[in-house]
């Protein structure tokens, strides 16, 4: 009942963080054209969110170590806050700004939320490790639906308010406000190791410098990240110029994620006992 209790308490605060995530991805496209700006200016602008995120990744793990994990989850909320409603706004520095504010919450949502979990888990509750994948794979189970409904909501609130395809950022934000007033009344704060960013940087490099599988498998996924953000810029010009509802045609994507998922674990833990190359 504790670790129930306390696995509740985890997902109450991090579920609508995910939720006004993915609020955000349907209509950015539609939106920055209806801005009137050229496809090269919204890729410039995709590109800063894009490269904001990587380069925070980089130093990320240490800034929520010295931080406090609870406070990096406040503030990832607080950022992205922030950007949506920049997103208000008709120019092109203040538009790219919101999307440098966006990587930069995105980076500490991805890392924050899931560190401070670990860490209550293991060190302050004294919970078995090997209760942590359940946890993980509610996460994943919620996440897909929340990004299934995501697409349908952003598609329902840009037709249904005069706002257009800026109303799904401004409905992200209750959901973010919500996380953050939850996560800061009833989380405990931890802090993880006091580490030098260069030492721990080079820390990783070495890693992947001494292990080629490492470095082969991290290349693999860059290449599939790489293609994933080129597909995220790409699909609306492809798509809204027959008519397709972008919300719908987002949920659909995330919904065919979703199920190959599931064949994949399936696949790995059924009968056929597929493993991964």
């Amino acid at each position: 009942p504790a670790f129930c209790r306390f696995q509740r308490e985890f997902l109450l605060g991090y579920l609508p963080a995910l939720a006004a995530d993915w609020l955000q991805g349907p209509l950015l496209f539609q939106l920055l054209q209806s801005r009137g700006f050229l496809r090269s200016q919204i890729a410039a602008i995709y590109s800063c969110g894009f490269a904001s995120n990587v380069a925070f990744g980089l130093v990320s793990g240490v800034f929520v170590d010295r931080l406090g994990r609870k406070k990096s989850c406040v503030l990832s909320l607080g950022l992205c806050s922030v950007s949506c409603l920049l997103q208000l706004s008709r120019d092109f520095l203040e538009l790219a700004v919101g999307r440098v504010l966006a990587g930069l919450g995105t980076s500490l949502l991805f890392s924050a939320f899931e560190s401070w979990y670990v860490h209550e888990h293991l060190e302050h509750h004294d919970f078995p490790a090997e209760w942590i994948p359940d946890t993980f794979s509610r996460v994943a189970l919620w996440n897909s639906g929340l990004a299934v409904a995501a697409g349908l909501v952003a598609e329902l609130v840009a037709e249904g308010l005069v706002l257009g395809p800026v109303a799904p950022f401004l409905v992200a934000v209750p959901f973010l406000v919500l996380s953050g007033i939850f996560s800061g009344r009833n989380w405990d704060e931890n802090y993880g190791k006091n580490r030098p960013c260069g030492k721990a940087c080079g820390k990783g490099l070495r890693g992947l410098v001494s292990n080629p599988q490492a470095l082969l498998l991290g290349l693999v996924q860059a290449l599939v990240e790489s293609i994933l953000l080129i597909f995220a810029f790409l699909w609306t010009p492809v798509l809204e110029p027959h008519g397709i509802p972008l919300g719908i045609a987002f949920s659909g994507f995330t919904a065919a994620s979703a199920a190959g998922s599931a064949l994949f674990r399936r696949g790995v833990s059924g009968r056929l006992r597929l493993q991964p190359l």
